[in-house]
């Protein structure tokens, strides 16, 4: 297991040597959630409590929790590329967008794990 999963919500595994723990953060948001635990059981446990935590304080505040990963993101590219891309998309009767989304998927999809 590579990261941490809860309630749509994905968080890191590190390492510190140092303290001997194992921590880690909520990725995909602006917002810093961190939990820590000796054992993979306990940081596994202490992550669950951060989101759980996290969710209720917003409701509590009556506030929308961030969402990670919302399926929207800005890509600097050079120009060249860039037209490369919108002229074949236009070519391929695709948005940019689909064009894009495809690419990326055919890439993670032929990544070994």
């Amino acid at each position: 297991m590579k990261y941490l999963e809860h309630r749509g919500y994905t968080g890191s595994i590190e390492y510190s040597q140092e303290d001997n723990l194992l921590y880690g953060k909520v990725l995909g948001i602006s917002g810093l959630i961190s939990y820590e635990g000796e054992t993979g059981k306990l940081l596994e446990v202490d992550f669950k409590e951060a989101i759980n935590n996290y969710l209720s304080d917003c409701n509590h505040e009556g506030k929308n929790p961030e969402k990670p990963y919302k399926g929207s993101f800005n890509v600097r590219i050079p120009a060249s590329l860039h037209q490369k891309a919108a002229l074949l998309a236009m070519e391929s009767k695709t948005s940019l967008n689909s064009f894009v989304a495809e690419a990326i998927r055919s890439k993670l999809t032929n990544e070994p794990s």
